[in-house]
């Protein structure tokens, strides 16, 4: 019996004697070979995303750049690459198995880091309304969707989950902010963080102002603007705001809403 030449060798034999027919087939092979891989890879980073992994680094960087609320943007901007991986990986994101609570956590972070990077991107600036489309314009990728911060904030944020808490916790770089939490949100925790942040804002008494001996409470505009979100089951606003409030104001309290500061929410 002949033995039938190996797969090399007959590559071999083939090349030595020059048939254009077979190096087509190879090189076309190869094309092949290397867009699969190429697939193959891509798939891999998409469906490797570690939600852990990705919270622990948004903690630490919290952690590292927040205090009393407010944003060291300087040294943000002077370290600009901690965020600017972040901003990347949060586009890189795929949610596709993720569940609710992963998905809340998730896109509270992102909302949050992607103010930070976009100051961080053109600090110096006095204020978000100093760079224009800041909020309903400039577009980002947050798992794999190109978006605003508003869209962000509305169709992935208040309209699947309908929870007025989110509005002390997405922090839009202004004074009259709620105060930024110095720790990232965790899929385990996330209810208890939202109570907790929410608890704080509203005892606050340079953000909730009560005056009693005018009967009188002065809101922050987020109350007047985004009304309906604080007002479940045909509930006011304000017996929204008393359920986490230790001092509850009066119904019979004179309800006004307090100009919003802008300004940038820097910390010196």
């Amino acid at each position: 019996m002949i033995d039938k030449p190996s797969y090399q060798e007959d590559f071999v034999l083939i090349y030595n004697n020059h048939e254009k027919p077979a190096t087509n087939t190879y090189i076309l092979n190869m094309r092949r070979i290397t867009l699969i891989l190429w697939i193959i890879i891509v798939q891999i980073k998409v469906e490797a995303f570690d939600m852990n992994s990705f919270i622990g680094k948004a903690d630490a960087f919290m952690k590292k750049y927040v205090e009393n609320g407010q944003v060291a943007y300087s040294n943000v901007k002077q370290d600009l690459a901690d965020v600017e991986n972040l901003y990347k990986e949060i586009g890189l994101t795929n949610l596709n198995a993720s569940t609710q609570a992963e998905k809340k956590a998730f896109y509270i972070n992102a909302y949050n880091i992607i103010v930070i990077y976009s100051i961080a991107k053109h600090f110096p600036v006095n204020s978000p309304m100093d760079v224009k489309g800041f909020f309903d314009t400039i577009k980002h990728r947050v798992a794999g969707e190109m978006l605003t911060l508003n869209e962000l904030e509305g169709k992935k944020l208040l309209q699947p989950f309908k929870d007025g808490r989110l509005h002390l916790v997405l922090v839009c770089a202004a004074k009259s902010c709620p105060p930024l939490a110095n720790y990232a949100y965790t899929p385990e925790k996330v209810e208890e963080q939202l109570t907790d942040r929410t608890v704080l804002a509203l005892n606050n008494k340079d953000w909730i102002k009560v005056y009693p001996r005018l009967k009188k409470a002065e809101l922050p505009k987020i109350f007047e603007w985004y009304k309906d979100d604080f007002r479940p089951e045909g509930k006011t606003v304000l017996s929204w705001i008393n359920q986490f409030r230790k001092e509850k104001i009066p119904p019979s309290y004179f309800l006004t809403h307090y100009d919003y500061d802008w300004s940038l929410n820097d910390k010196k």
